[in-house]
Parts: C-alpha cells; sequence; structure tokens
C-alpha cells in the first residue's frame, strides 16, 4: 500500500502577515468565542514553564466538525530581548494539523500569529462593551502589541484621538509614525497618564508590568478596558480596587483566574470567584450585553 504524500505549508512571518488583516482576524476570533460559548466541539489546553529571563508557553486547541483541526503554539516570552540581545521579546512557531488523521498540514512563525489573534480579541470585546460612535483611546505600552491592537481596534470603531504613553519616549514615537503611515490616524504623545486615560473611552494596556498602575482615578465611568499585557501570574497592570469597581469580562475564566490581574484581585480580597454564569449570547456572560454605567474591564488570560 502506497503511503499518501503529505503536503506540508511552512509559512514565514512575512506570509502569515500578508494572508491576513485585521477584518478576518476579529471575524474569526469572534466566531470561536461564539462556538466555545454555546457548546461548540472546542477544548483548549496550555503548558508553561519559567526560565531564566523569561518562560515558554505551549497552548494547544482542537476544533471539531465537517473537518477538525488541531493547533500547538509554542511561544517564548523574552521581555530583555529587544535591548540586550536585538531580539523580539516573543519568538515561536504554531503547528497546524488534521484533527482527523493527524497530518500535519501548517507550520508556521507565530509572532504574527499572536499580535493578530490577540488585538483581534481586544476589537471583539470592544465591539460588545465599548460606548457606540467615534472613539478617543489610550494606548500605554507601545510596543508590537501596540499597531495591531490599533488596527484591529478600527474594525468596530471609528478612531477619532490616540494618546500614546509608553516609558521610552522613542517607542511612542515609532508607534506614533507608524500608526501615521499604515493606518492613517494621528497619535499625540501623553506624557500624563491621568488626563490621557481621563478623556478616553477606550484605553489599551499592552505592557510588561509587574506592578498595578492603572486605578480607579485614571478611568470614568462607561470606560472599556482592554487589560492585554498581565499573561503570567508574576504580571499585573489593574489595580485590585479598578477591578472591583468595574464589569469585569475574560475571554476564559478559568485561567484568568490563576493569572494577572484577576488572579491579583482575587488574591487581594477585592473580587472573588462567583459561580459560573450560563453563557446566552454564544460569546461572553450575561453581564457583558449591559451598558454598565462602570468602567468595563475585559481581562485576556493571554493562554489561548
Amino acid at each position: 500500500m502506497t503511503t499518501p504524500e503529505i503536503e506540508t505549508r511552512l509559512l514565514t512571518r512575512l506570509d502569515v502577515e500578508g494572508l491576513l488583516d485585521p477584518h478576518t482576524c476579529v471575524s474569526a476570533v469572534e466566531e470561536a468565542f461564539r462556538l466555545r460559548g454555546t457548546g461548540g466541539r472546542i477544548e483548549s489546553a496550555v503548558l508553561g514553564l519559567h526560565g531564566d529571563g523569561g518562560g515558554f508557553h505551549v497552548k494547544a486547541a482542537t476544533m471539531l466538525g465537517d473537518r477538525g483541526y488541531f493547533a500547538a503554539k509554542l511561544n517564548a516570552n523574552f521581555p530583555a530581548n529587544p535591548q540586550t540581545n536585538g531580539l523580539p521579546t516573543i519568538q515561536g512557531v504554531l503547528g497546524l494539523f488534521d484533527a482527523s488523521t493527524g497530518a500535519p498540514l501548517a507550520v508556521m512563525d507565530s509572532i504574527g500569529i499572536t499580535l493578530l489573534r490577540t488585538a483581534a480579541a481586544t476589537a471583539v470585546a470592544a465591539g460588545h462593551l465599548a460606548r457606540e460612535g467615534p472613539a478617543t483611546v489610550t494606548i500605554v505600552g507601545c510596543g508590537a502589541q501596540a499597531l495591531p491592537q490599533l488596527a484591529a481596534l478600527a474594525v468596530v470603531r471609528p478612531i477619532q484621538h490616540v494618546y500614546a504613553v509608553d516609558r521610552d519616549a522613542s517607542v511612542a514615537s515609532e508607534f506614533a509614525a507608524m500608526a501615521a503611515e499604515r493606518l492613517g490616524v494621528s497619535v499625540a504623545m501623553a506624557p500624563d497618564l491621568t488626563r490621557a486615560t481621563r478623556a478616553s473611552g477606550i484605553i489599551l494596556t499592552c505592557t510588561t508590568s509587574r506592578t498595578p498602575f492603572l486605578g480607579v482615578r485614571h478611568v470614568v465611568a462607561g470606560t472599556f478596558v482592554a487589560a492585554v499585557g498581565a499573561d503570567n501570574e508574576q504580571k499585573s497592570e489593574i489595580e485590585p480596587a479598578l477591578m472591583r469597581a468595574a464589569a469585569v469580562v475574560a475571554d476564559h475564566r478559568g485561567q484568568c483566574e490563576t493569572i494577572g490581574d484577576l488572579h491579583h484581585a482575587i488574591a487581594a480580597g477585592a473580587m472573588r470567584a462567583a459561580p459560573r454564569i450560563p453563557m446566552r449570547t454564544g460569546l461572553m456572560s450575561r453581564h457583558c450585553r449591559t451598558r454598565s454605567t462602570r468602567p468595563a474591564v475585559r481581562r485576556r488570560s493571554g493562554r489561548l
């Protein structure tokens, strides 16, 4: 018996970014959340290992249907890389397999996938939680995530004004130049965090901070906050008091309760793990459909 020849595609970061666009990614991520929320045949698992100066995460998932797929993403995350080694913070590969036969379909660079998927999840949440109409946006942390976040957000909300906040003024300036060139969006440097965030209806935090910096004093009622950066047990961007005051929405609550801002808020006694609320919309839990007068903090697990 002749073994069928299996063609496995090899995709570089340029290939990935050339094939995908923000609209496609936002639609795909929203459909994945909907399938998971309505009991679709989707399962996921995570493995994390820490090393000197960084760590490794394996994120794996299956999606079964007319044709099933299995994907596993192996990422290395070393925050000091850009300064000390001239390398990206995140590097890795993603393997895609046929879930029925186990055949490897593709191996691709994971940097572009990680940036696009994370930004698309923010946009899906903003589409359901942020106020309607043109948005004033503050982005805290202007590294690799900033531009994809803004591009994805523009899919669901017209961008009116953007404030950039970063400890390194040159990083914020480079982000502003790229946003103007690639998105046609004008970005102003914001030396004062409070003035920028209180003037914004949408706040995106994309840092590697281990000390929470965004509090109740920074946010007005009705603001949407996408807390993107705290993707492990040590990192934290949102103060527990703001978490307690907000309507908190998690992409994967079980994971968020063990890492990042929700984890720290529970540990501080500011919040508690309540019984699960049944999914009704197929995307997020019941309180996500309301336009609360409280801030809405969308917590991502960082591990899907």
